[in-house]
């Protein structure tokens, strides 16, 4: 083989080592998001995760199929749920009264969200501490836009409002699972251990 030939072969091989690298790394890295059992996630995100419900009026599920019976409707769009376990089509829910259900991932929105779930108003301050100005109050029952968690803070925003509550103090806020994922469908509600 000529050395023409031999440097053509060489530069081949670095570039086709390279895209296997680059594959490799692919496939590592979306091997991190498994579910709660071990089983790689069919998405590639990580479970639990949070999620919105796109519509007012989602049906709950018994299992991960249109043939399983309705368990109950969600009438709030919006709302917070995690996503404690998933198939392809399917989203194993936790929803904010600690329920477990199947919906389909076509209701589900990748936007976050946050719920007032108690009776007592949640303040929203200006910044990430408890001695900054109180911008809003959270109303009881209701729903707004969750941005993001940082610090033991989460901004959360309705209309032209922004403000931090602490993580934690509403429902869509929380770091941990809320629901065991091994429970059934439509069993009921209790946290997860």
């Amino acid at each position: 083989m000529s050395s023409k030939s031999r440097g053509h072969v060489q530069s081949l091989s670095r570039r086709i080592g390279g895209v296997v690298a680059v594959v490799a790394c692919a496939v590592l890295a979306g091997a991190g998001a498994t579910m709660p059992d071990g089983r790689p996630t069919p998405t590639g995100l990580d479970v639990p995760r949070w999620v919105s419900l796109k519509s007012s009026h989602v049906r709950a599920r018994q299992g991960p199929g249109l043939d399983y019976r309705i368990l109950w409707e969600y009438r709030a769009a919006g709302l917070p749920v995690q996503v404690i376990a998933e198939t392809r089509e399917w989203r194993k829910i936790c929803d904010p009264e600690h329920g477990v259900a199947w919906i389909k991932r076509s209701v589900a929105s990748g936007r976050r969200g946050a719920f007032n779930g108690s009776d007592a108003e949640v303040a929203v301050h200006a910044a990430r501490n408890a001695q900054s100005p109180v911008r809003a109050r959270f109303s009881p029952r209701s729903v707004v836009a969750l941005d993001e968690c940082k610090d033991g803070w989460c901004r959360v925003r309705a209309q032209k409002i922004k403000g931090w509550l602490p993580e934690g103090s509403v429902f869509g806020t929380q770091a941990m699972a809320q629901c065991d994922a091994r429970r059934g469908a439509g069993e009921a509600g209790r946290r997860a251990g």
